[in-house]
């Protein structure tokens, strides 16, 4: 093989090895990703209590996979229960950079599709009564996006490297918007608390994220809470009936 095929069979393999990271870094990242770290690699930013929930002196970490605080009552008996009650999402922030318009889009928002993954499992009613649950949930603060700056870190090869590489080092990534919430489970009838929440999201670096609204990081945060928060319920009844 002579030096210029050599050269060419290099640049091929180097182009082929660029694309495959390029690929890799765009099947690999979801929409949504945890909270940002607090300097130390595996740690977590501290989740701020609005007040929403009252009592957090039960919360603990949730670990992988959960949100970022978390209780559950371990004397529930998940499997006895089959309605929920869904009250209206509030929006409880002393944080005023968040326009009143916008809380309105985001709380009702939340709410359609919560209403919607719900009733795939429960049967969704308006009154207390035996085997009701009563949903209550609050976002607790959003940040947004930064529209162009965000298309270009996710659709740019060289743009979506050095933000990869920012996220590796401090557990963000750069024009991502967020959203925070809290959240509790409680007995229709008896006001007992069966399980509350709080956890905190941002914008991952999925190739869908790439052309959205300044919200649109945090609307796919409440998009994936909004999934969650029905099958942990389901898993927890599933948990009761086989004792797994």
């Amino acid at each position: 093989m002579t030096k210029g095929e050599l050269s060419t069979v290099r640049r091929i393999v180097g182009t082929i090895v660029s694309c495959s990271m390029v690929l890799f870094l765009l099947s690999a990242c979801g929409a949504t990703t945890n909270a940002p770290k607090a300097g130390l690699v595996g740690e977590k930013a501290p989740l701020a209590q609005s007040g929403f929930l009252g009592d957090y002196s039960q919360l603990k970490p949730g670990g992988e996979g959960r949100p970022g605080m978390v209780y559950v009552n371990p004397k529930t008996n998940w499997s006895s229960y089959h309605s929920v009650i869904l009250d209206p999402v509030q929006f409880w922030s002393s944080n005023n950079s968040v326009p009143v318009s916008d809380q309105k889009v985001l709380t009702s928002y939340f709410y359609d599709e919560l209403r919607k993954n719900l009733q795939e499992h429960f049967t969704l009613v308006n009154k207390p009564g035996p085997g009701v649950m009563e949903l209550k949930v609050a976002i607790t603060g959003a940040t947004a996006a930064t529209p162009v700056l965000r298309s270009v870190s996710v659709v740019v090869p060289q743009a979506r490297v050095l933000n990869t590489a920012q996220s590796l080092a401090t557990g963000s990534y750069a024009f991502v918007g967020s959203a925070e919430a809290e959240g509790e489970i409680l007995d229709s009838v008896t006001g007992k608390r069966l399980a509350e929440a709080i956890d905190r999201r941002e914008g991952g670096m999925s190739i869908k994220t790439a052309a959205q609204w300044k919200w649109g990081d945090a609307q796919n945060v409440l998009d994936y809470w909004a999934k969650k928060i029905p099958e942990r319920i389901v898993a927890l009844q599933e948990r009761d009936r086989t004792g797994n």
